[in-house]
């Protein structure tokens, strides 16, 4: 498979185990699991195992996770950004100083004005460090902008934070207090 399908399947994996299983049959259990067998029947016959683990090795965000589950069958999840229910099981840990958030510039100003929103997900994505958060706002549209969280301050102040399997640090929401444009 080239790297450009390899990038389509990544995106497809993503969507089916993040937000809309059901629409390929699949069933994610409470804690975002789905057997790596049923998922690559749900891709069809063009995807092999070989492929799959081609896009959970390559994927520069680990975004995926596979484990042995129950009876000894491989598994997968997404290690975060749902917008179905799931449950992580991530413990509440002390986050460092600084966290950062990559985004469009362009979206700046609300984002200053309401602070960093979850939407449908169940957590605000932040990065430990400039150059990933730069890298993640600039796949968005248009230019990037990176904005630093005062994390330090949000978990003095009660907020709770978590660290996905893959390094990324979530929160539920960051006011616009504890938010300024990063160099």
């Amino acid at each position: 498979m080239d790297n450009a399908a390899l990038v389509r399947l990544s995106r497809r994996v993503s969507y089916l185990l993040r937000h809309d299983p059901a629409s390929a049959g699949l069933t994610l259990d409470p804690q975002g699991w789905v057997g790596v067998d049923d998922l690559l029947a749900a891709l069809g016959t063009s995807v092999s195992r070989a492929d799959l683990d081609a896009v959970v090795e390559g994927n520069d965000k680990r975004r995926y996770a596979i484990r042995t589950g129950p009876g000894g069958r491989d598994e997968i999840r997404a290690s975060q950004g749902h917008t179905v229910p799931v449950d992580l099981g991530l413990d509440r840990v002390p986050p460092p100083p600084v966290l950062y958030h990559g985004t469009s510039a362009a979206v700046v100003p609300s984002i200053r004005a309401r602070g960093l929103e979850r939407g449908e997900r169940h957590h605000v994505h932040l990065s430990p460090d400039v150059p990933t958060a730069r890298a993640v706002g600039g796949r968005r549209r248009g230019p990037a902008a990176v904005l630093a969280v005062d994390a330090a301050a949000m978990a003095a102040a009660g907020f709770a934070f978590y660290r996905s399997a893959n390094g990324v640090w979530l929160t539920d929401h960051v006011p616009p207090e504890y938010l300024r444009v990063s160099p």
